[in-house]
């Protein structure tokens, strides 16, 4: 099992990544701690969205990336294990509610129980739509399913891309409710356009421009000061 230096548990060093020769990642350098609570912010193409990405083993990249000790991309389903996950955009999965949540179990090896209790209380009955594809049910229902899947089990990652997207007023604060009350060892990358509002979850701030970080403000310091 591979050694986390200190409590960095992601180590991103000199990464870039490119899509047809438009550098979106640029030689980008940071460590991200177990005990950080991160709001990643920058302006539509900055470079957060690829950034997750990477850290999810999806894209080949250029630079060293190590996630709790491993390669993403060699190690992805090892690091997948500890790593919960929001996407920006719901991806259109034909399978039902019912399967979607069986699926999860097996893989997460977290009762389904769980993932009731967060829908639920998000506003979603998970038990009226189980026999509806994933991909048919609105913006909201697949927001609130998916953060129930997240949100469910226990993990030493969150990475939530603009989490609070579809969501209802009084769904954004039961959500925000429950990373407040996550585990404080567990890494938490918050993605957002609107740091008022995540703004008393996060202990550290970073912002990237053009695939670079132009801002990392540790909030802690500040008030230790």
């Amino acid at each position: 099992m591979p050694e986390i230096q200190n409590n960095v548990i992601i180590n991103i060093n000199e990464l870039s990544k490119s899509f047809k020769k438009q550098l979106v990642i640029d030689k980008l350098s940071v460590k991200l701690n177990s005990d950080d609570r991160i709001a990643l912010i920058g302006q539509n193409g900055a470079g957060k969205t690829t950034l997750i990405r990477c850290i999810l083993g999806q894209y080949n990249y250029e630079g060293e990336l190590s996630v709790m000790g491993h390669n993403p991309r060699k190690d992805r389903k090892v690091i997948l294990q500890d790593i919960g996950f929001v996407p920006q955009t719901p991806p259109p999965i034909k399978l039902t509610v019912r399967e979607l949540i069986s699926f999860s179990e097996k893989i997460t090896k977290t009762p389904a129980e769980e993932f009731y209790k967060i829908s639920d209380d998000l506003g979603l009955d998970i038990k009226q739509n189980l026999g509806k594809p994933f991909y048919k049910l609105s913006g909201g229902m697949k927001q609130k399913l998916l953060i129930s899947f997240a949100l469910g089990r226990k993990v030493k990652i969150l990475l939530l891309d603009e989490p609070s997207a579809n969501l209802d007023p009084q769904a954004r604060e039961i959500l925000f409710r429950h990373l407040k009350n996550y585990a404080p060892n567990t890494l938490m990358i918050l993605s957002s356009h609107r740091m008022d509002e995540i703004a008393d979850l996060v202990n550290r701030v970073i912002e990237m421009d053009l695939g670079k970080i132009v801002l990392d403000n540790d909030l802690n310091e500040h008030v230790k000061k």
